[in-house]
């Protein structure tokens, strides 16, 4: 990370991300968005990847008690040229083992599809993201085998959890 950004405090409570440049999005030259500060939770990150203001990168820290606890996973936002009318592309970077996120790191979730409104800011994607971790949606998933076995053996898939996050975010 930049020396711009903090480091990441044990416990709750939310930390901007502060970014020694501001971020303008504009389509046709009338539409603004600037994106100088982005608050995140304590255990997670987000901010340009260097000067190119459309590519991002993040970090979110394992949540407690979940099998992907102290895992440090990194993800990339990419955002559209008609963003925010467009919701930007997240990727997960580190291999994590979840029915909601495919073998090449897609995300799937509402928010990121047809959930998306222009009104949602990144802070709130990453806050959705890291809910993942804990709520994931068998119901939905991308990878059926490992929603079939959260349902079926909740002991065995949160091993198999735990084993990804140790060999591939530590």
């Amino acid at each position: 990370m930049s020396s711009s950004s903090t480091s990441f405090a044990s416990g709750g409570g939310v930390r901007p991300w502060t970014s020694a440049t501001s971020v303008s999005f504009s389509g046709r030259g009338s539409k603004r968005r600037c994106l100088t500060s982005t608050r995140t939770p304590a255990d997670c990150s987000a901010g340009p990847k260097g000067d190119d203001l459309y590519h991002w990168v993040s970090t979110i820290i394992g949540p407690p008690g979940s099998p992907y606890e102290d895992g440090i996973f990194f993800l990339t936002i990419t955002f559209p040229g008609d963003y925010p009318f467009k919701p930007p592309k997240v990727v997960f970077m580190t291999r994590i083992y979840h029915c909601n996120i495919d073998a090449a790191g897609n995300v799937s979730l509402d928010i990121l599809k047809d959930g998306w409104s222009p009104a949602m800011t990144i802070s709130k994607v990453i806050l959705a993201i890291r809910a993942v971790f804990t709520d994931p949606d068998p119901y939905k998933p991308v990878v059926p085998n490992i929603a079939r076995l959260y349902l079926t053996d909740r002991a065995k898939h949160d091993e198999i959890a735990a084993e990804i996050t140790m060999r591939f975010a530590r």
